[in-house]
């Protein structure tokens, strides 16, 4: 199961270094980071998303508590949160191809970043499901992905608690 976590860190050098060490010491593997400034001066937040159990998820927390220059972790995995992640995606774009790559362009809210004779680079923002979905979908046969840049996912708490993925229906 993915889980994902948010880790509050003084943002010191070599903090990243750290609690990436944490995960390669004991053969975790992250599958997204995020890291970036909070509103106080110095402190940064971390995202990481893993492949992990409940066992190993108290491992990794107990470890990465015990660093200096962390200030909280918390398993946000099934918390009410806003996720979002942003990918750039460049395809090769014939004039005869061009109305339909807008037509998806536009069903998912997307934006067309860079044109070119031969390429079409959108920009997409959105959940993990999003970003995905759109993928996918321009991975058919007669479409052609040049490049693909992605972030990590952020994630920030809902302050009403509703988790809106458990309204989904499956």
């Amino acid at each position: 199961m993915k889980q994902t976590i948010a880790i509050t860190v003084y943002n010191e050098s070599g903090v990243l270094t750290r609690i990436s060490t944490v995960f390669s010491s004991r053969g975790f593997n992250i599958d997204s980071i995020a890291v970036g400034p909070t509103e106080l001066k110095g402190i940064s937040r971390i995202i990481l998303v893993l492949p992990a159990d409940n066992q190993k998820m108290e491992q990794i927390t107990k470890q990465l508590n015990k660093l200096i220059q962390v200030i909280e972790v918390k398993d946000i995995t099934l918390r009410a949160c806003v996720e979002r992640e942003l990918m750039l995606i460049k395809l090769k774009c014939v004039p005869n191809l061009r109305s339909e790559l807008l037509e998806i362009v536009k069903i998912f809210r997307a934006k067309v970043v860079d044109l070119a004779y031969n390429s079409l680079t959108i920009e997409i923002v959105g959940d993990p499901g999003k970003i995905i979905s759109i993928q996918q979908l321009l991975s058919a046969p007669h479409l052609e992905i040049v490049e693909i840049v992605r972030t990590g996912k952020i994630a920030i708490e809902r302050d009403l608690g509703i988790n809106t993925e458990l309204s989904k229906i499956t």
